[in-house]
């Protein structure tokens, strides 16, 4: 998952709670193999070298995974695109010396930029030549669903998985407590403090941020929240995080809503779910679940 990651479980046994880790551990690796950008073998790397030629034909698990980036394409008017991320060919967020990409860098990128482009007709995609997807905004999430559903399914009635923050539980705490979750402050001078604390008996929590991978120049934050129209990063939001049924669901919300920018607070209480936003000046606003 390219993150740290741990499971924690209410169990009767030990045996019981490590039989339910493999099974967490066999699915994320599972999805890894199958989704990762970086594995030459994968399905998404072959999807990717198939660009220029013939619509490839691909697995329905795969499709369901293209209908939902589809979804998240359109509701955010473009801006949460899986063909943006050329763009991190542009923009180093771990360079020693950091430095601004020109905009003719970023436009020339740009050009391989647009999921509207792409020959989507389930279960067969055809993408332009030069153009390549990546599941980064929603794989860490899908694999956190993908595992709580297969430990619930071996038993696990109270589990907690978290995939780099990316956080999915099976169900409630020991004598029906909920999970308390504390987001974290998303300015270092602040590391030791939580923002507010979410609770959750099932679903998932995610958050999105401008303070994991950044670099400031000048003053400036630049961070790998990339807006796939411009090429450019928000900067209207420091973090977001939202509790919802799939960790998916959750994921994919926090980073339209940091896409989105001032729109946020109004997509985020429209979605009914419970949500804790710190803006650019970072003032926190809390939103309830509704009914």
């Amino acid at each position: 998952m390219g993150s740290p990651c741990e499971l924690q479980a209410w169990a009767r046994s030990k045996s019981a709670a490590r039989q339910w880790f493999s099974i967490a551990r066999a699915e994320a690796n599972r999805i890894e193999k199958k989704y990762s950008r970086y594995l030459d073998t994968s399905v998404l790397s072959a999807i990717n070298r198939s660009a220029g030629g013939a619509p490839m034909a691909l697995d329905t698990e795969t499709c369901d995974l293209l209908n939902y980036a589809n979804a998240c394409f359109t509701a955010s008017a473009g801006r949460f695109d899986i063909s943006s991320g050329v763009l991190r060919r542009a923009w180093d967020f771990n360079a020693t010396t950091p430095r601004l990409p020109t905009q003719s860098e970023i436009d020339a990128l740009l050009a391989r930029v647009g999921w509207q482009r792409a020959q989507w007709d389930a279960p067969r995609l055809g993408l332009p030549f030069g153009m390549e997807i990546d599941f980064g905004g929603i794989g860490k999430e899908y694999a956190a669903d993908r595992a709580a559903t297969l430990c619930a399914a071996g038993g696990a009635e109270a589990m907690l998985i978290n995939f780099g923050g990316d956080i999915r539980v099976t169900g409630p705490q020991h004598a029906g407590e909920p999970w308390h979750l504390g987001i974290v402050h998303p300015r270092p001078m602040h590391a030791n403090q939580t923002i507010a604390t979410l609770e959750i008996t099932s679903g998932g929590i995610a958050t999105s941020g401008d303070y994991e991978r950044f670099f400031e120049l000048d003053g400036q934050r630049f961070c790998h929240i990339l807006d796939a129209r411009t090429g450019w990063p928000v900067q209207a939001i420091q973090s977001v995080s939202v509790a919802a049924p799939a960790c998916m669901v959750a994921g994919s919300l926090c980073t339209i809503a940091m896409l989105l920018s001032e729109h946020a607070a109004s997509v985020l209480t429209a979605s009914g779910f419970a949500y804790v936003m710190a803006d650019a000046a970072g003032t926190i606003h809390v939103g309830q679940a509704r009914p």
